[in-house]
């Protein structure tokens, strides 16, 4: 998938924290894919914000440029 162009990532906010929906979204996998990800360490660096689980936009590019360069 040619996430670049596709407008619904392209209108992803860059300047903000995503949420879990947003995360898996960009990254195209489950929600509960993400969550059984942070339960076993790997993943993207993520942060609670109170009861809600935020992603950093360059942290999510970070960790996906490591599975690249990885893989």
């Amino acid at each position: 998938m040619n996430m670049s162009a596709d407008p619904a990532v392209s209108s992803l906010p860059w300047d903000r924290t995503w949420s879990v929906k947003e995360t898996s979204y960009y990254l195209g996998v489950p929600v509960a894919t993400l969550h059984q990800w942070r339960y076993l360490g790997k993943g993207p660096k993520a942060a609670r914000a109170g009861r809600h689980l935020r992603y950093l936009p360059a942290d999510v590019l970070a960790w996906l440029r490591e599975q690249q360069e990885a893989a």
